[in-house]
């Protein structure tokens, strides 16, 4: 080698070299090749195709053109690559198992479902059908970007106007480097309906828009079995979607029974379907089928399956819905090129990105057309002065030399422009007729008409929105069908929460921190006195701490000591007998080791936004705070947990209440004392607030022993000491004082009653539920227990041995007609003691 030449060797490190040289080949399978533009769903080679096609004259209302004519056409103009890639794309096209809407019109043999190959292309013809027309209407009209072909020879579209939304239509599917998309087709009906609604409202949801685009419609019909695959796709761009085969029973005249089907899933090879399936058959894999028949026709689909005399129809179905191609699944993963980059895209995208390229093509059109029609208004003003001044226009070209001496004469006499007087010039005689000027007239003033109106459309957005509606719903009414494939729910649309009745439950938090639920009908009701029967089973030295009822589907918004709020549906606790022993909280929700549970709010849901900004959660501390919140605040449920409220050090959280913000509020101490304020005293603070004094105490004896929010005039307030007393008291005895005060009395403590334990709110068909800290349970009517005054010691609830004391009391609605269990019981110490305050 001569010494020059190795100077032009360039050493090239080869790991760099295949780096930039894959990368350089993966952009241009991703932008050339294999996906789809979200504006017209097409790929380059179906938009070369189609574009070639147009070009060629191969209209829907022309004659057919010989397949091999089409393909070198293509070629030779705008597709440098192989012809079986043109052809394959071409017959894709003309195949109704394949696209929903086809965009080719094929004559001959184009393949069939049975995955039998096309003719060779010599021996078919094609044209374009009309909806491809829709496709590529006003080409002309400078709506969209041109770019030179492969050889700059020629010009092409980078995209097509498509007044159809193609992409949704027809779906697409490709393989490039380092990701594939799959998209489904859809009903042509349905895709304008959504998208007229998402031009009503540009916020519109995803949710919204599956009112009008229910699912997928596969050209093969079928039924989409499941709905959870396509909500997924909608909302994400991905999901999988169970396509079934559409089959019946029928019997036949000798009695053998048979399974008819007559649509198969999309993209199901038919031939292969049946040969598996008779694979399987012969293996016994599949059990009750005598025979397998393929009876389709030009009338349509018909496959046959004769069943053997003691086979079920329903088993067998399934089972070919379990091993066979009856049963398959559609992958959508919506990948398309979005501004020449691939993104997935859900219901939305995909819509809102159609949307914006038919705008920009109806503002292109319009340019287009007011250019055109300014132009011809400027040439018909020039014919309207050579006609107004015809003599000395006539007598201006006579006397001239040449056309050049009589055009710069016409210009310079009536002030008209070059292309004006070339116009003039070239006027035929038979223009000058009356008629002729009549039409000339009528034609200006329809021109200066348009030209109006095409202003308008560029001034007002609304006007151009209006005309992509009008003009899809046109498109609607010419093409639209009814939907083929059918949606059938399964049993994976279910939810959990679907599948449980919303029963009333008794929930049980003991003071270890045991939680279950149990169904109401559990506990029967009782005479007052009574011993009770044995409810929550605990370990010696545990006590049920909280009970109340919920119904299965409610949120239950549980609250520590500490001041943490965590969330769980009631169907989410486990179930258990009234003896069981429950399920550790900590297994539930993350609760610290030193937290406890505190109090447990039973919300109807947190979605409703008139619910949850017109609620109050009002919250009380051991050592008298008082905070009001808006449920709004705590109305995002978080797997952790969240601050409820800021804790003072040495204090507790106690009660936590569900108000409308019109309540009147009483706070009880242990030592019997009372405060009653209204609600409004108390302004809705921030969701880590601490907190305003609600009661003033003792901090050295006194403690906060409950809470009770009223909103009812009828309602009495019930007091329940340690020892098993109680009463009821009319709410109004309790004077209105502003928050922070020392209280009233609201129990008469004495040595035999103890402390006090509970504050309720009850009425007349209430029941109520005492457990003591031994574990036993007694309900009571409160229509038993009558009113008394406010200062009063109460009666005997519940008879108590002498270790044992009432941990806690909860009111339930009374069940009509609850069946006693056990007479009514010894009543014992229904004493009246009154004092004095």
């Amino acid at each position: 080698m001569a010494e020059g030449e190795k100077e032009n060797i360039i050493p090239i490190n080869i790991e760099d070299e295949m780096r930039g040289a894959y990368i350089d080949y993966s952009m241009s399978v991703i932008v050339s090749r294999a996906l789809p533009d979200v504006r017209d769903g097409l790929k380059p080679v179906h938009r070369r195709v189609l574009f070639g096609m147009q070009e060629l004259g191969v209209a829907y209302n022309k004659a057919y053109k010989k397949s091999a004519r089409i393909v070198g056409e293509v070629l030779g103009k705008y597709h440098p690559h192989g012809d079986a890639s043109v052809y394959d794309t071409m017959v894709r096209m003309a195949q109704e198992w394949s696209l929903r809407y086809p965009l080719v019109d094929g004559q001959g043999n184009f393949g069939s479902i049975d995955g039998d190959s096309p003719a060779a292309m010599r021996y078919t013809e094609a044209r374009l059908k009309r909806v491809s027309d829709e496709l590529l209407t006003d080409l002309n009209k400078d709506t969209v970007d041109f770019q030179p072909n492969f050889d700059d020879s020629l010009k092409e579209p980078t995209v097509l106007p498509a007044k159809l939304p193609n992409l949704l239509l027809n779906g697409s599917s490709g393989i490039a480097v380092g990701m594939a998309t799959n998209m489904a087709p859809h009903n042509l009906s349905e895709v304008v309906d959504g998208i007229c609604a998402y031009i009503d409202n540009n916020d519109i949801t995803i949710e919204e828009l599956m009112e009008h685009i229910t699912a997928p419609d596969f050209p093969t019909g079928g039924i989409i079995y499941g709905y959870q695959g396509v909500k997924a796709a909608f909302e994400t761009g991905r999901g999988r979607v169970v396509m079934r085969a559409k089959a019946n029973f029928e019997t036949t005249k000798s009695g053998k029974e048979q399974i008819i089907v007559t649509e198969i899933p999309y993209m199901v090879n038919k031939a292969s379907m049946i040969e598996k399936t008779a694979q399987l058959v012969n293996e016994k894999k599949i059990e009750g089928i005598s025979d397998i028949r393929d009876e389709s026709d030009r009338q349509g689909l018909r496959v046959v399956y004769d069943l053997k005399k003691d086979a079920i129809p329903n088993v067998v179905l399934n089972n070919l819905y379990k091993y066979t191609q009856l049963q398959s699944s559609f992958g959508v993963n919506n990948v398309a090129l979005v501004k020449g980059r691939p993104r997935t895209l859900n219901l939305h995208d995909l819509i809102k990105h159609y949307v914006d390229h038919r705008h920009e093509v109806v503002v292109r059109r319009t340019e287009f057309e007011l250019k055109e029609a300014e132009r011809r208004a400027h040439i018909l003003e020039g014919y309207l002065i050579a006609l107004d001044n015809l003599d000395e226009v006539i007598n201006l070209i006579r006397s001239s030399r040449d056309p050049e001496i009589a055009k710069d004469g016409l210009i310079e006499k009536f002030k008209l422009s070059e292309i004006q007087a070339k116009a003039i010039l070239e006027m035929r005689l038979q223009r000058l007729t009356g008629l002729e000027r009549e039409k000339i007239q009528q034609e200006y003033k329809e021109i200066m008409e348009l030209i109006e109106k095409l202003k308008e459309i560029l001034e007002k957005e609304e006007l151009r929105m209006q005309i992509i509606k009008d003009e899809l719903i046109e498109v609607k009414d010419r093409y639209g069908d009814e939907r083929r494939t059918e949606i059938e729910h399964s049993a994976d649309d279910f939810t959990v929460e679907d599948m449980i009745p919303n029963e009333e439950m008794v929930i049980t938090i003991s003071h270890a921190g045991y939680i279950k639920r149990t169904p109401l009908a559990e506990y029967r009701t009782q005479g007052r006195g009574g011993v009770g029967s044995k409810g929550a089973g605990s370990k010696d030295d545990d006590f049920t701490e909280h009970l109340f009822v919920a119904h299965t589907h409610n949120y239950l918004l549980i609250f520590t000591q500490l001041g943490k709020v965590f969330w769980k549906k009631v169907w989410a606790l486990p179930e258990g007998s009234k003896t069981s022993k429950g399920r550790a909280i900590q297994n539930l929700i993350n609760i610290e080791q030193e937290d406890k549970v505190r109090a447990v709010i039973n919300v109807q849901n947190l979605t409703d936004e008139d619910y949850i900004n017109n609620n109050y959660l009002v919250m009380c501390t051991m050592k008298g705070t008082i905070k009001k919140t808006s449920l709004e605040a705590y109305s995002r449920p978080r797997q952790n947990g969240i601050n409820a409220i800021t804790i003072n050090e040495g204090d507790k959280l106690l009660d936590v209440n569900l108000t409308n913000g019109n309540n009147h509020i009483v706070i009880a101490l242990n030592s019997g004392r009372a405060i009653h304020f209204h609600e409004t005293d108390v302004r809705p603070m921030g969701r880590t607030a601490a907190g305003v004094r609600g009661i003033k105490l003792d901090e050295a004896t006194e403690n906060v022993v409950g809470m009770v929010c009223v909103n009812r005039l009828d309602s009495n307030l019930l007091v329940v000491s340690e020892n098993g007393y109680g009463k009821r008291s009319n709410i109004d005895e309790y004077r209105i004082t502003k928050r922070g005060g020392k209280g009233v009395k609201t129990i008469n403590i004495t040595e035999k009653t103890g402390n006090l334990v509970a504050i309720k709110e009850v009425v007349d068909t209430d029941d109520l539920m005492i457990i003591n800290k031994s574990g036993i349970t007694i309900r009571l009517e409160v229509a038993n227990l009558r009113v008394m005054g406010r200062a009063t010691q109460g009666v005997k609830l519940i008879r108590l041995n002498d270790d044992d004391r009432i941990s806690s009391v909860e009111k339930i609605e009374k069940i009509e007609n609850a069946e006693l269990e056990g007479e009514d019981q010894e009543n014992t110490d229904d004493s009246n003691e009154s004092t004095k305050e």
